[in-house]
């Protein structure tokens, strides 16, 4: 698996290709979305609802977006926010880690948290957090498999829905 940042042109446009690519993997995740409400119909997910979706995560100075790619396919994508808005929060977190539903249980989930860790570790940092939606219980047993554990347990900062926060050590 290749991991690499989302560059976006001057303008803030994504390439076509990639944008279709893209539209194609949060299509795919549509029980994700049917629990989060990230998007008005699940069933109904457009280039241009991605394209401002990833153009106000990028609007952040902290946030950085990654893309996974598999055998020159993209599979997942990671979204990282290097400083929480909480200062009493020291830790990076994972905002969102998305794998193409057609590629799921095959390892790519697991290798590209273990490469978003692994940037985390490289730039210094000693441990990750991330809020998994407190009616996801399939997130919640795969972020505890890879040995995240609950810290606490709040609304997220956007949309005020309930979630468990998850915590790890990097060694």
């Amino acid at each position: 698996m290749i991991l690499e940042p989302l560059r976006v042109a001057p303008d803030h446009d994504l390439p076509g290709e990639l944008l279709t690519e893209l539209t194609a993997l949060y299509a795919s995740n549509r029980a994700f979305h049917a629990l989060s409400g990230d998007f008005p119909d699940p069933d109904d997910i457009r280039p241009e609802q991605v394209a401002a979706e990833l153009a106000d995560e990028l609007a952040h100075p902290d946030v950085e977006v990654l893309l996974a790619r598999s055998e020159g396919r993209l599979v997942g994508v990671a979204i990282t926010l290097a400083h929480h808005p909480d200062p009493a929060d020291p830790d990076p977190w994972i905002g969102l880690l998305m794998v193409d539903a057609a590629a799921q249980r095959q390892g790519h989930g697991r290798r590209l948290a273990g490469l978003v860790e692994e940037r985390l570790r490289a730039a210094g940092r000693t441990a990750v957090r991330l809020a998994v939606l407190e009616n996801n219980p399939g997130a919640l047993a795969f972020w505890t498999a890879l040995g995240y554990t609950v810290v606490d347990h709040r609304p997220d900062r956007r949309l005020n829905r309930p979630c468990a926060v998850l915590r790890k050590e990097l060694r």
